[in-house]
């Protein structure tokens, strides 16, 4: 039976990969194209192509992550991405295939047809010749030699795994910094839905992408309000995003506060984060006829502000004495 082959670029893979795992829940082909910023067409395209990788996996019409490995293509430093992408590589057939001919012909063209014809690929042998070439050179699988010639690259893999090992220490350092932030709170959150999103939140901040910043450290604020609620016994079904949750916390009564609710000053803490959140992912906003740019600065203190609003819910939580 032919096998599909699909046809993207490197960059496409791992930009709509970080949409992904900036989502927090699986993700549609049309939030990975506006996130991303790449037409529909090609963000379908390079989603499949992760799948084919087995970087993430398909929901019906939604994405997810299939690998630990795509957290750390949120890494800013890109030497760290072409070194992940090398790691998948080397157990992708066709790409395994195409760089076994590439030695043995030193053309492209003739690698990717003797590669179509040994997987019975349905794709046009250009098409497969552009995608793997893109995917080797972004890698350093594969180098350019000018004048559309393209060799294989004899960089061991070793270097690319000291790379990775290095993405993650990346990673850890920036952890370390969100829990320092968030102070005792950090030890009652999930690491994989709060305190990773924000460690990944903050590296993309220092990296000037605000927006990926904002995206980020508001789905770990909104993950860590679903857990408080569900742990005050707050109904939080049917409330999408960080503002309408923080409504079910609201207290419309008179004082005192019952235990379950958040003072007025934490509930605007919170909206500020929702508010920001909102413009970093809901596109061109009508009031303004155009989409919100999200300044470096703003991103930054973005992950900062929602470590501090944590921080300090989970003070109230605990009977301490109110903080802010």
């Amino acid at each position: 039976m032919p096998r599909p082959f699909f046809q993207s670029t490197a960059e496409d893979v791992v930009a709509s990969v970080e949409a992904v795992v900036a989502n927090g829940t699986p993700a549609s082909v049309a939030f990975v194209s506006d996130f991303a910023d790449i037409p529909a067409p090609r963000a379908e395209e390079a989603l499949k192509l992760a799948v084919d990788l087995r970087l993430l996996v398909a929901n019906g019409a939604n994405y997810s992550p299939a690998s630990p490995l795509c957290v750390l293509l949120m890494t800013p430093d890109v030497s760290v991405k072409a070194a992940i992408l090398r790691i998948v590589l080397e157990s992708y057939e066709p790409f395994v295939i195409f760089r076994k001919r590439l030695k043995a012909t030193e053309l492209a063209a003739a690698a990717a047809q003797q590669t179509r014809t040994a997987l019975a690929l349905t794709a046009h042998r250009d098409a497969i010749k552009d995608t793997l070439v893109s995917l080797g050179t972004y890698s350093k699988a594969i180098k350019t030699e000018g004048a559309g010639r393209y060799e294989a690259s004899e960089l061991p893999v070793g270097n690319h795994l000291l790379k990775t090992a290095q993405g993650c220490a990346d990673v850890a350092a920036a952890e370390a910094r969100i829990r320092l932030q968030m102070d005792a709170a950090a030890d009652s959150v999930s690491r994989d839905d709060v305190l990773l999103p924000l460690a990944n939140a903050l590296l993309q901040a220092g990296a000037g992408d605000g927006r990926a910043a904002v995206v980020l450290a508001g789905n770990a604020v909104e993950s860590y309000l679903a857990a408080l609620g569900g742990r005050l016994g707050v109904a939080l079904a049917g409330a999408h995003g960080i503002n309408a949750k923080l409504g079910r916390f609201a207290h419309a009564g008179a004082p005192p506060l019952p235990a379950n609710a958040l003072p007025t000053k934490l509930i605007f803490m919170g909206k500020y984060l929702g508010h920001i959140r909102n413009a970093a992912d809901h596109g061109v906003d009508p009031e303004v006829g155009a989409t919100w740019q999200i300044q470096q600065s703003t991103g930054l203190e973005f992950v900062y502000v929602a470590c501090s609003f944590i921080s300090a819910v989970h003070a109230r939580e605990q009977g301490q004495a109110p903080k802010i």
